[in-house]
């Protein structure tokens, strides 16, 4: 799943001094990421655009500040899932965190039904049909898991990376991303069985 593209480096002096040729860069190199970052949380492409150019001006006019202390991709991430968090609060008129457990009082009922997938051939792993069901299964996941399973497994950022962006510990992105990963499994393997049965 993994997404990256080759990037122009960015040089962080010209982009403080305001160089078109950098910031022109900066977008190219994350324009997409952010989108998609956003269209996973919100589910509008009208929404994923605002918060796409949101992003991008709090980026230009924060520039000048950005003292290193993550890298420039944890950090404009960041602001992207900032802005969509308060789309959301804006919409929902009540607070969306990312740092509270995911299990509700009952317990979140574990995965219980995998398939192995080593044997299947190629073809049918990468069909479109298959992809499909994986994009409906990641938007079906909940909030928390979604944006963990987008930076970390589609954003290709590392575990430290994703629990900066999020403000979460290094082991609650582990825990929100297994849960993630086993609930697509589940949910893939139910399409297996149908499958096989038609």
């Amino acid at each position: 799943m993994n997404s990256t593209v080759t990037k122009r480096e960015i040089n962080l002096d010209l982009l403080r001094q305001g160089e078109r040729s950098e910031m022109a860069a900066l977008v190219e190199n994350y324009s997409n990421p952010v989108y998609r970052i956003a269209m996973n949380i919100l589910h509008s492409e009208q929404d994923a655009e605002d918060v796409l150019q949101e992003t991008f001006i709090k980026v230009m006019h924060g520039i000048r500040h950005f003292e290193g202390r993550s890298s420039l991709t944890t950090w404009i991430y960041r602001i992207a899932v900032n802005e969509a968090l308060m789309l959301i609060r804006r919409r929902r008129g009540n607070q969306v965190s990312l740092d509270a457990e995911v299990e509700t009082a009952e317990g979140e009922a574990a995965p219980i039904e995998i398939e192995d997938w080593c044997c299947r051939p190629e073809a049918e792993t990468m069909s479109a049909e298959l992809r499909g069901e994986m994009d409906k299964a990641i938007a079906n996941l909940p909030e928390k898991l979604r944006i963990v399973f987008q930076l970390r497994d589609i954003e290709d950022l590392s575990i430290r990376e994703t629990a900066q962006v999020l403000g979460l510990t290094e082991s609650a992105v582990k825990t929100r991303l297994l849960r993630a990963r086993l609930t697509l499994r589940e949910e893939l393997t139910h399409y297996f069985q149908d499958s096989a049965r038609e």
